[in-house]
Formats: C-alpha cells, structure tokens, sequence
C-alpha cells in the first residue's frame, strides 16, 4: 500500500509539472511501456520510437488522468491505444512486420540460477517471442495486451473497438495456437 501511495504522490507532484516527478515515473515503467510496445510491434527499434512518443503523450494529457484508476494502468492503456493505432497505420500501408530482435533481454535481472537453466530459459523465451510473433495480428494483439500489457477483457475490447465475448474467443484461439506451435498440451507440458 505504500507504494500505492508514494506512487499517487509522485504523480500528482508530475500533474503539477514536476519534471522530477515525471522523470522518476519514466524510470520506473519505461522499461516495462518499452516491453509492452516491442511485443505489440514485433521490432526494438519501433518498440523505443513507440515508448518515446507515450510518453510525451502521457506527459501532455496527465492533466486529464482520473487519479481513481491505477497509474500503471492507465500509462500501459495509453501505450496499448498508440501500437494499435501504429499496427493500423502499417496495415493500412501495406508494411510487413518486423522482425523482433531475439538478442533483446526483456525483465528485471532474475534470480541466481544455474548456466544450464539460464539457457534453457533464454531458449524458452526467444522460442515464445517467436511463436507469438507468428501469430496474425488478430490473435497477437489481444493476446499482449492481456499478459503484458496486464488490460481487462473491457479495456481490450474498447482498445480495438471489439465486444467482449470477441476479444475472450481471439484471446483462447491465440492460446491455442501458441500450444499447437510450441508443441505444448493442454496442461502446460511439452508433448
């Protein structure tokens, strides 16, 4: 709860045009609005252009952030908004996606584990971005957006303009998908 409260202090003091406060909430999710982005974007680079650009717009439109709703929250829908609107754009201009960069390290430096389990995790993971990437957009974005990007059903569904049952369907088809392609059954373990 304490960091629930410095964190509503640090934004209110940005709300006030406190370029302290606002550099310190860069610092504290702008790794994780990168991640969200790479992940929606398929590509580092348009990940850190796409990072740049939220967080300009978080810092003009913070006047109208309901402080009722979790910071957090907020910044990652406004993140998921603009890669929506990027991966229409690329839609709409014929582009193929990216490739996403399989040398880009993703989360906090994890706990001391073996060498032999720290490559089988590296393996594991670049297989999932590989799989996810796969993935059509339709099934991709939803997808993201719910385990990354940590949205509702709702807040997905008025993101891409969806119902909800729509975005439940996507949501289990990807999975579904993302089992079939790492050859992973239903309860989780490799077959």
């Amino acid at each position: 709860m304490a960091e629930t409260a410095a964190e509503a202090a640090l934004v209110e003091r940005a709300r006030g045009g406190d370029g302290d406060a606002f550099a310190e909430l860069y610092h504290r999710f702008g790794r994780r609005v990168v991640g969200l982005c790479r992940h929606l974007l398929g590509s580092a680079d348009a990940a850190e252009d796409a990072a740049s650009e939220v967080f300009l717009r978080v810092q003009r439109s913070l006047a109208s952030y309901d402080p009722g709703q979790p910071f957090p929250r907020w910044l990652f829908s406004v993140a998921a908004h603009h890669c929506v609107d990027v991966l229409r754009r690329r839609r709409r201009d014929g582009r193929l996606f990216a490739a996403e960069d399989p040398d880009a390290t993703e989360g906090p430096a994890g706990e001391a584990t073996s060498p032999l389990a720290e490559a089988l995790g590296r393996e594991r993971r670049v297989e999932l971005r590989q799989a996810l990437a796969a993935l059509p957009d339709r099934y991709r974005v939803p997808l993201t957006l719910r385990y990354y990007g940590e949205l509702s059903y709702e807040e997905i569904a008025s993101q891409l303009g969806l119902t909800r049952n729509h975005v439940a369907t996507l949501i289990f088809r990807a999975k579904q998908e993302l089992r079939r392609t790492l050859g992973v059954g239903a309860e989780g373990s490799r077959q």
